[in-house]
């Protein structure tokens, strides 16, 4: 391999490499808003991963278009390409280079996660660029005590044990430490803010512990990701992320409320489906839980992206 081939070589790796980190830089832009501090070393997690996918793949793909337009047999030629038996630099290299990479991905997702389970009540600075800065977390003091939350075929219900009130929308104050008590009625469901980049299953016959920051005011989507039924994508709530002072407002007007029952999309859903238009499938549905009574119920027409 001559001087000049060499030099194509590392040019064109060079090319690879700058584009591949400004890929993996727009991937920030491929998520929501980054709501909590985990969303931070998540995001970063994506873009460090995307990088690399991106480098391999431009680079597999280019040493393929390269052989397709500049390295063709001749036209009518049969023959067969020369007898090389290996090259002992050449398979190390292919071999060492993707262990390499795995161990670094590994390393890094390990640091990331180990960094996600013990955030908590300290300064938070998000790596690399991030798309929200993560203020000041506030001091153990004013940690909130733990929010019970009741998943159901199909609804959310949430506790707050120390105001002894109940809502079906997640409130939440902004740079303080949340912590939530999980658990099933029924089935299999899962916990999910996209916004917050954070899922937990929540497990019937258990409590479950879990544990995030947010860090940006304004109203997020709590959305079962798990399949729990017929009606498992109506269950979605909103989740209102908003200052300490507007967080204790709503405590305390939210208590004076006398309990009701809450709108409930997927007992509509079902009694209008089976009085308006029965179909017959053969086998038994299950009937959604009747609406939950709470002091507070948000309506689907409050959410706003």
């Amino acid at each position: 391999m001559n001087r000049r081939t060499i030099l194509i070589l590392m040019g064109l790796a060079i090319a690879d490499l700058f584009i591949s980190l400004w890929v993996g830089q727009q991937a920030y832009h491929w998520m929501p808003p980054q709501a909590s501090a985990e969303s931070v070393l998540v995001d970063n997690l994506f873009s460090f991963m995307t990088t690399i996918g991106s480098f391999i793949f431009l680079g597999v793909v280019g040493a393929l278009l390269y052989a397709i337009l500049f390295q063709r047999a001749a036209k009518y030629d049969a023959s067969d390409g020369p007898p090389i038996e290996g090259n002992i630099p050449l398979e190390v290299v292919w071999t060492a280079i993707p262990i390499l990479l795995v161990i670094w991905i590994g390393t890094f997702s390990y640091q990331t996660y180990d960094r996600m389970s013990i955030l908590g009540p300290m300064e938070h600075k998000a790596m690399g660029m991030s798309m929200a800065e993560a203020a000041p977390i506030a001091s153990p003091e004013a940690e909130q005590s733990p929010i019970n939350v009741y998943a159901r075929q199909w609804a959310w219900e949430f506790h707050y044990p120390a105001h002894n009130i109940r809502s079906t929308e997640l409130h939440l104050p902004v740079n303080q430490r949340a912590k939530l008590l999980l658990s099933s009625e029924d089935v299999l469901h899962g916990f999910f803010v996209p916004a917050f980049r954070v899922k937990q299953d929540v497990v019937p016959g258990q409590e479950i512990g879990f544990e995030f920051t947010p860090i940006r005011e304004g109203r997020y989507r709590l959305r079962d990701s798990e399949y729990s039924g017929t009606y498992f994508a109506a269950n979605q709530t909103n989740v209102v992320v908003e200052s300490a002072e507007d967080y204790e407002q709503w405590l305390t007007a939210v208590a004076s409320l006398p309990p009701t029952p809450a709108q409930n999309v997927a007992y509509e859903e079902f009694n209008r489906t089976t009085t308006q238009n029965p179909i017959g499938l053969g086998w038994k549905t299950v009937k959604p839980a009747p609406a939950p009574i709470v002091n507070y119920a948000s309506s689907e027409d409050d959410f706003h992206e």
